[in-house]
């Protein structure tokens, strides 16, 4: 079957803008309420990984929550690197969390463990 270039493109340019739209949509903050709050408990699991390094933390009253925090080096440059914390270390959170609220979820601003504190969006911490 034959698809002229013209067609060929717009699907091209179609399957670009999903693409585009399905990033945005994981990388932003358009999932998380605008609102933050503040998060305490014992980190459960800790990965560096890409696209976003997180945290799994166990709370005292409402189990365990996944913090995101900013890209790789968006969290290095806050400080955060492998090995400042380790599982069992206590930390306060603070972030956007998600706009669903059946899923424990939070975009970290801030982070404090062991009384250290890493800004990993300064910009967009809230003090009130």
């Amino acid at each position: 079957m034959f698809i002229p270039s013209s067609k060929k493109l717009l699907v091209a340019a179609g399957v670009s803008l999903l693409l585009a739209t399905a990033a945005t949509a994981h990388h932003g903050w358009s999932w998380a309420e605008a609102d933050q709050i503040e998060l305490s408990g014992t980190i459960h699991t800790i990965s560096m990984e890409p696209p976003h390094p997180t945290l799994e933390v166990a709370t005292a009253n409402d189990g365990i929550w996944r913090i995101e925090l900013g890209n790789p080096r968006q969290t290095e440059r806050s400080g955060f690197v492998e090995g400042v914390a380790k599982v069992g270390d206590q930390i306060v959170a603070l972030g956007n969390r998600s706009l669903d609220r059946d899923e424990k979820r939070m975009k970290a601003v801030r982070i404090t463990v062991s009384g250290k504190v890493y800004n990993i969006y300064p910009e967009r911490i809230e003090t009130n």
